[in-house]
């Protein structure tokens, strides 16, 4: 049965106030509805008017204020899981992936004419990048069937993100020490698989980028905000 404005007007305020992936919001806002929509025909079978069964399981449910932060908590959890998925499969495959590339491509140039420096960055890149992954994985498991542990999982999903904007100055320097240290690749700027590789690479980057500034979006301190 349709509700009348309150139902609504309560369920769009809680909607504007909270924060976080669209779909697990949509979910819960979804939930939410059919909540108080079931409450309060139950109260309307007991004899209240419609807009009086309404306003009596709002109030039943609780102020936006008072449930929001619960909410939130769950947003942040869901974001941080993204994160941490998209770090565990992401990272470890670009190391592969570019493993393979350098392998398999015609015209790699032997690590004989590289700087004397050039193997131990490389060798870091990849433990760095592989340290990603497993740092990803842990907080996956931390932020699903470790949440029982967890006191404060808000700020694993905020650490998570931290660390993969701290890890972007690291990367930049070290991929470009290794740039210069190959002084480039004939032939690798119209290599196919080089190409597929580089566009990947970049995709993955965004994608981890967005998903750490949409977790750090969703866990910043202070009450959530309450639209009225």
């Amino acid at each position: 049965m349709a509700g009348t404005g309150v139902i609504e007007d309560y369920v769009t305020g809680l909607s504007r106030t909270l924060r976080g992936p669209r779909r697990p919001k949509l979910d819960m806002i979804a939930e939410a509805r059919d909540s108080l929509l079931d409450t309060a025909e139950a109260l309307e079978g007991e004899g209240l008017r419609r807009e009086e069964a309404e306003r009596a399981a709002v109030e039943e449910f609780g102020t936006i204020r008072e449930i929001a932060p619960g909410y939130q908590e769950e947003l942040s959890n869901s974001a941080g899981r993204r994160l941490a998925a998209l770090l565990f499969v992401t990272v470890p495959l670009t190391t592969v992936m570019w493993s393979v590339i350098w392998k398999i491509f015609p015209a790699a140039p032997a690590y004989e004419t590289m700087p004397d420096w050039f193997v131990p960055v490389a060798r870091g890149v990849d433990l760095l990048q592989m340290l990603t992954g497993v740092i990803g994985g842990v907080a996956l498991f931390a932020l699903g069937r470790g949440l029982r542990r967890i006191r404060r999982p808000r700020l694993v999903t905020r650490a998570l993100a931290v660390f993969v904007w701290a890890m972007l100055p690291v990367m930049l320097v070290l991929c470009g020490a290794l740039m210069f240290g190959s002084r480039g690749s004939a032939g690798f700027g119209d290599y196919p698989p080089g190409i597929v590789a580089s566009l990947m690479s970049y995709v993955f980057w965004l994608a981890q980028l967005y998903c750490a500034s949409r977790c750090l979006s969703v866990t910043r301190r202070g009450p959530v905000p309450v639209t009225a």
